[in-house]
């Protein structure tokens, strides 16, 4: 093989290797940064350090998710139709965004907010988390996400860049997960832990460093060695691509599933900051679980492939779903007391739903390629962005239900650090959603994918003979 190849725009590059995989591993490094600590920390900061109550916060959320619809498909329209870039398409919006989207994150964890005015707060948290959500963080994601597949066109390699873009995401989740709450909470003088503003807002700036670097290295490291012929492709009006993503069975099964999915593990997440600070008043538990989940993708990683080629993507993640939801119903029949017997329990769950984790992404790029078959048009930016905006939703949809289900189960928010003392029924209500929306998501997922999602293992095979035959014919 030569060192070196040229890609159709005369842009020379040194073929594929370990420095594309862990330069796509730091772009997803750096996004889940926030995104993580948005996803786990925001609703308690609001509530607890702000004192906006749980049902303002669901406003917020969902309200951010109608403006997505917009920004997310509009940001993959506008890269499958622009020009190359000399920085690549997609790697070009790493380098211009990259410091305001760092920028608007730090924005989001500003504690001072908490000393003006109620309706001020309000306005505040609505601006930042749109700004940030909708607009700074759209504009990175996408052509990132939209990256892997110029970077290469083998689809080992593509599977590769899946999996490691999946440990990039395991890796923010330990730092972000089991690292912050150490220091964001304190102890009260009555012995509760409480969240402390100014903690979390010195956090928020060193991740704000972190994930420029980890930007950083993404931009640096990876190539974009594939150059889309927009001249060459099937010119779609506005209403046949809608007529066209609407009628792909691979991609709306799959968008069902991912707000599911992302409904039963944001919302868990969400409320685990209250099961360990309420119901289990054990921190250190919480930071475990973020170790745990972390351990689960190294354990998995090398397994993933394998099991792949073995049995197919969509019959191996089925089987780990039904695992899982089989391992939550237990959990929530149990009604454990010990917060460590209930991280034993957890590890066997995400054990099972960790294998589908780690194939996400390369379910994507097979619906990409389902798309093109259909339509003989590339649109891997607008399908991702589609992807993109159905995951922001199913993020809302657990952090709005969270903050309505916070107020149903009768949680009272703290206010300048003041903590209070939640009413058992509360705190048995903050258990039975933590373990009982995950076992009937994630058993909805794999009812889903077994009888919905048509890609399977021999469908896929028939799919790639026929684009490379296609391929061939019009070379």
């Amino acid at each position: 093989m030569s060192k070196t190849n040229t890609n159709k725009a005369g842009v020379v590059h040194k073929p594929f290797g370990m420095k594309d995989r862990l330069g796509y591993m730091f772009g997803d490094f750096g996004n889940d940064f926030f995104f993580i600590m948005a996803s786990s920390f925001l609703t308690v900061f609001y509530t607890n350090v702000l004192g906006i109550s749980g049902a303002v916060v669901g406003t917020l959320f969902l309200t951010s998710r109608c403006i997505d619809a917009f920004t997310d498909i509009g940001m993959g329209r506008l890269i499958d139709r622009a020009a190359a870039h000399a920085d690549g398409r997609y790697r070009v919006w790493i380098k211009r965004m990259m410091i305001p989207v760092v920028c608007s994150g730090v924005l989001l964890f500003v504690p001072w907010v908490a000393h003006l005015p109620m309706a001020a707060r309000i306005v505040y948290v609505f601006i930042t988390y749109i700004l940030w959500g909708s607009f700074m963080y759209t504009s990175i994601n996408i052509p990132y996400g939209s990256m892997a597949s110029v970077i290469t066109d083998d689809p080992v390699h593509r599977a590769s860049l899946s999996t490691f873009r999946s440990l990039g995401a395991a890796f923010a989740g330990t730092i972000v997960g089991s690292l912050t709450p150490q220091i964001i909470y304190v102890t009260d003088a009555s012995g509760q832990s409480v969240m402390d503003g100014g903690r979390v807002f010195l956090v928020a700036c060193i991740f704000a460093i972190l994930a420029l670097i980890c930007y950083t290295l993404c931009y640096k490291w990876s190539s974009e060695r594939i150059v889309m012929d927009t001249e060459a492709q099937v010119k779609q009006s506005p209403i046949e691509l809608v007529k066209s993503l609407v009628s792909n069975r691979a991609l709306i099964s799959y968008i069902v599933a991912a707000i599911l999915l992302l409904l039963s593990s944001m919302l868990a997440s969400s409320m685990n900051m209250y099961l360990y600070m309420d119901y289990f008043n054990n921190i250190t538990a919480m930071s475990l679980a973020g170790l745990m989940m972390t351990g689960c993708t190294l354990i998995l990683a090398p397994f993933s492939g394998k099991i792949t080629k073995k049995f197919g993507k969509k019959e191996a993640a089925t089987a780990s779903l039904l695992f899982s939801a089989v391992m939550y119903a237990l959990i929530f029949t149990l009604k454990i007391k010990d917060a460590y017997v209930f991280l034993g329990f957890l590890f066997l769950a995400n054990l099972g739903s960790g294998i589908f984790q780690l194939m996400g992404w390369a379910f994507i790029s097979d619906i990409i390629d389902y798309q093109t078959l259909k339509t003989g048009s590339a649109d891997g930016g607008t399908v991702y962005g589609v992807y993109s905006f159905a995951r922001k939703l199913g993020q809302a949809l657990a952090g709005g239900l969270g903050g309505f289900a916070l107020t149903w189960i009768g949680y009272q928010s703290s206010v300048a650090g003041v903590a209070v003392t939640q009413a058992q029924s509360t705190l048995n209500g903050i258990y039975a959603i933590s373990t009982a929306v995950p076992a009937i998501c994630y058993f909805a997922v794999a009812m889903i994918l077994m009888f919905w999602y048509p890609l399977s293992k021999k469908n896929l095979e028939a799919m790639q003979v026929e684009l490379k035959k296609r391929a061939n014919t019009a070379a």
